[in-house]
Formats: structure tokens, sequence, C-alpha cells
């Protein structure tokens, strides 16, 4: 049975409300159904490698999808599912998951949840696409640095979560944070709030699920699959796609969108089971910030005055829900080591 206090356990290892450990392309941490994490390895160095590994090329993204323009983000996100099907299924035959796939397939509730996280990805996925394809990376980055906030506010309003005090201040500059860039853009950062909400809503219903990285990429593929390859097939016998239309190595970049996905979901898989949630949801920041630098700095997007105030109050709210958390954290467990001396 799901309950809040598992929510608050599972998803509040940073946070104490919600999740900040995993706002990147996947939010499972745990390899097991039974809903406990993997034993920790005693390898913390390298679990900070791989962490870091896994949110790094996270963060390069913005620099593999317009490699594949002049195709659209339908057709990138059509390919992307279809390739990670195929990547993903792979990786089941090599590490023997078969059995633990069959038992998810059987699973009604889980089948269910990971539908709806199928249907969630495909908007993420799809919402960051067309942002980096359409130079708003800088806005892609917003919405994973305001998605572990989103997250709280789902447990919230979703679980019935209470907050602390500096939580909810965090989450009132976060709030005025939005204001500012909805004047700044002159429209609210539709892109970035598509990407925290859908992000949110697969993070949870990932959780609720309680099934293994590997396994869950697989079925909400698979699910997906049937749809993305038939848009393919129509636009390619419609004469609409790209793909094929520009050189051997354009069409061959295609077929890496699986590896691309898969690759940064082992990593984080073997790091989680290495570091403390605390690190990982510290190391999470690096993905929105390389993204971040590389609108500014690589794509030379605009960034006027205005922005600049709304993505400073973001990074405020930010900094004080994490050292509120942190030091929740360690009162709690202090307090845990006192019950457990007497």
């Amino acid at each position: 049975t799901w309950t809040r206090g598992r929510w608050t356990v599972r998803m509040g290892g940073l946070l104490g409300v919600g999740s900040v450990a995993v706002p990147g392309l996947c939010p499972d941490a745990t390899p097991h159904k039974q809903g406990s994490y993997a034993p920790v390895v005693n390898d913390s160095g390298r679990g900070v490698a791989l962490g870091a590994a896994a949110y790094l090329m996270w963060g390069l993204f913005p620099l593999y999808f317009p490699l594949l323009e002049p195709a659209g983000a339908l057709e990138m996100l059509g390919h992307r599912i279809v390739w990670s099907t195929l990547t993903v299924g792979l990786l089941i035959l090599l590490l023997r998951r078969r059995d633990s796939l069959l038992a998810v397939v059987r699973d009604r509730r889980a089948l269910r949840l990971l539908t709806f996280a199928a249907v969630a990805i495909s908007v993420n996925w799809g919402g960051y696409i067309y942002g980096v394809t359409h130079d708003r990376v800088v806005e892609t980055a917003l919405g994973y640095f305001i998605n572990p906030l989103v997250i709280v506010l789902m447990g919230v309003f979703v679980l019935g979560e209470r907050l602390r005090p500096l939580q909810w201040a965090a989450l009132g500059v976060a709030g005025v944070a939005v204001v500012v860039l909805t004047t700044a853009y002159g429209r609210p950062p539709w892109i970035a709030i598509t990407l925290a909400l859908s992000f949110a809503c697969y993070g949870l219903a990932k959780k609720k699920a309680s099934v293994g990285a590997v396994e869950s990429l697989s079925v909400e593929t698979a699910v997906l699959a049937p749809v993305a390859l038939g848009y393919l097939l129509l636009i390619g016998l419609g004469g609409t796609a790209e793909v094929g239309q520009h050189g051997v190595g354009h069409a061959l970049l295609f077929t890496t969108t699986g590896i691309i996905t898969a690759i940064p979901l082992i990593c984080f898989g073997a790091a989680a089971t290495r570091v403390s949630m605390t690190t990982l949801g510290l190391l999470q920041y690096l993905a929105p910030i390389l993204q971040f630098l590389l609108g500014v700095l690589w794509f030379r997007e605009e960034m006027p005055a205005a922005r600049w105030a709304g993505f400073v109050l973001v990074w405020v709210a930010l900094v004080v829900f994490t050292v509120e958390a942190l030091t929740h954290r360690r009162r709690q467990l202090a307090l845990a080591a006192e019950a457990s001396a007497v």
C-alpha cells in the first residue's frame, strides 16, 4: 500500500517533502519492485563520479538534439521513443531482467501507473526537445530548476503534506520569480512550467509504481512505441520525414537517441546504490546549471535584466529550500540518535 509516510521517506531524502534527488530524466532511484532502495555499496567516490556523469550528460542534451535538425520536435521524439524501446529491450536481455519485466507487466496497478508515467514523460521529452531546438534552452533549464519546488507543491495538494515555514517562504519567492519571468518574457514560461509539471507527475507515478529503472523505462517506451512508430510511418509515407534526406551520417544520428537515453540512466542507477540521496540531491543541480550556461554562453540567448532578476529569485528560493531541508534532516538524525541511545 502507498502511504503518505512512505512518500515522505522515499521521496523526501533531502527535502523532507518531495524530491530533489532526481529532477533529470529519470526519477527512479530504486531497482527493487518491493519499494526499498538497493543496498548501498561502500564506494562513494565512484558513486559521486557516476552521479555527476549522469547529470552532466543530461545537461549536455541541448548540444545533441539540434544535430538532428531540420527534423521537427515530434519526429525527434518519435525516434527517441522507438530507439529507446529497442535499446532498453536489449538491456533487459543482457541484464537478464525478463522475469522481473514480466512480473511488472502482470501487475495491473504498476502497469496503469507506468502508462500514466509514459504519457507524462512523452510530454516532458517533447517539450524539452521543442525548447532546445527553438532557442529556449534557458527556459528549459528554468523548468528543471523549479522542478523540486513543483514536486513539493504536488506533495501538498495531492498527498496532503504539510510544509515548514521556510519551505513556504521558498515557494513564495519562487512564485514571485515566476511573475517576474512572465513579465520579462511577455508570456508565462510555458516550456519551463510544462517540463516541471510533467516531470513531477512522472516522478510521482514512478515512485508509486516502485519498479526498477530499466524495467520501468522498458514498459514506458513500449507503451509509447506503437504511437511513435505509427507517426514516423505516417510522415515517412507522406514524404515529410527528414530522416534519410540529409545523408547517412544524419540518419545514423537518430539511432543514437536510444543510447543517449539509456547511458545516463545506467550511470544514475549505479550512483543511487553508492551515495546518499542527499548527495544525489545536490548533484542534480548540475544539469540545469549546465543547460543554463549553454543557453547563455554557447547559444547566446538573450538575458535582459528582468530575466536575470527572475532567475536570481529562483536560485534564492532553491538555496533557502535546500539549506532548510539539510538543517531539518540533521536535526531529525540527531533526534533519532538520541532516541536510540536512550
